[in-house]
């Protein structure tokens, strides 16, 4: 209800008032010449006009209001631009009709029969005007759409980079690195079997954050297998410390937000305590059309704090592919993320 309110005055509801009110004086001194003999007529004059302003301003813009709900300009801007054509020429024409027959009844009491067979000899430029009223509705209404998608893109474009680069800081970073270095070196000199099975794990991360950083989104089992090497390194590196299950499978329809999965379980590790006396425990399951990542919660008493950016990022790449939006729960000691699963519809 809101946003319809918006779609038909989106300065206010006194200034919808006003405006038409000033509309109705132009209209008033333009076409009522007989406005001009008394104040009494010329006030009936502003009310009649009004009136006409106040039915065309609403209704037109309750038919553009639904119509963007059904059919969008960038998806199919030609059957739009007809469509709505059509109906605001019919709306508007019925509406002036009926006002007219309506104002006729109430100030001179003339029957609405012969109202409307006074009105019918002028319905062809009734309909003339209406469908010029009509051409300039479309013609707005499909402008801000254009406008609105270039806002959309570009701000779609900046939020794109800036997840990569929050992605690539927060997921590759040094401290990543180093601990991934140090486990390898001792490897190297303790099982250079498992320094080998290793080293092809950590390849294979940074070959799928190279090849996913151009992509918007990518197929769940892609993130799936992605999320298998990292658990690799992390298993590695702090063994029986730390149980991560994954109770999921993928369809081929299944997409996600490249690297997703990984940022939920690299926050988890960062900001809980691991260790043997406190093991931390990570679960990603599959409930209906979402992905709920879970971990008990056992935060570490000094270290950095979470100012929840990674989060963030991820709500905001999401917003653009869907409305479900992504969940957030601290609850009976456990900190809950439940994610929807894209699908190629959706992209």
């Amino acid at each position: 209800m809101e946003k319809f309110r918006k779609s038909i005055c989106p300065f206010g509801i006194w200034q919808f008032l006003l405006a038409n009110l000033g509309l109705a004086i132009f209209i008033t001194i333009i076409f009522f010449h007989g406005a001009y003999k008394s104040i009494p007529n010329f006030l009936l004059g502003v009310a009649w006009a009004y009136f006409i302003c106040i039915t065309q301003w609403t209704g037109l813009s309750w038919i553009n209001y639904i119509m963007d709900d059904k059919i969008r300009w960038i998806e199919r801007p030609v059957t739009r631009s007809i469509v709505e054509i059509i109906l605001l020429v019919l709306y508007s024409t019925i509406a002036f009709s009926l006002v007219q027959i309506i104002m006729l009844y109430l100030v001179h009491r003339v029957n609405p029969l012969e109202a409307w067979g006074m009105i019918a000899g002028s319905l062809i430029y009734t309909m003339l005007i209406s469908f010029t009223i009509s051409l300039i509705f479309t013609a707005a209404g499909f402008f801000r759409a254009w406008k609105r998608e270039l806002i959309r893109s570009e701000k779609f474009k900046s939020e794109m980079l800036a997840y990569k680069y929050e992605s690539l800081r927060n997921q590759l970073n040094p401290h990543f690195l180093f601990n991934s270095l140090n486990v390898l070196s001792d490897l190297v000199y303790a099982d250079q079997a498992q320094a080998v099975k290793f080293i092809q794990q950590l390849s294979g991360l940074f070959r799928y954050v190279l090849d996913s950083r151009e992509k918007e989104l990518v197929k769940l089992q892609e993130e799936k297998d992605f999320l298998q090497s990292f658990i690799f390194l992390l298993k590695t590196r702090f063994e029986d410390k730390l149980e991560i299950q994954l109770d999921f499978s993928a369809s081929p329809e299944d997409l996600i937000v490249p690297m997703t999965l990984q940022l939920l379980v690299e926050n988890a590790v960062k900001h809980n305590e691991v260790s043997e006396k406190f093991p931390l425990k990570v679960s990603i399951r599959k409930e209906e059309q979402s992905l709920v990542v879970e971990n008990n919660l056992q935060l570490k008493v000094a270290g950095e704090t979470s100012k929840g950016t990674g989060l963030q990022n991820i709500e905001q790449q999401f917003s653009f592919f869907t409305d479900r939006k992504i969940e957030i729960m601290n609850s009976d000691g456990n900190f809950t993320v439940r994610v929807p699963i894209l699908k190629a519809a959706e992209k």
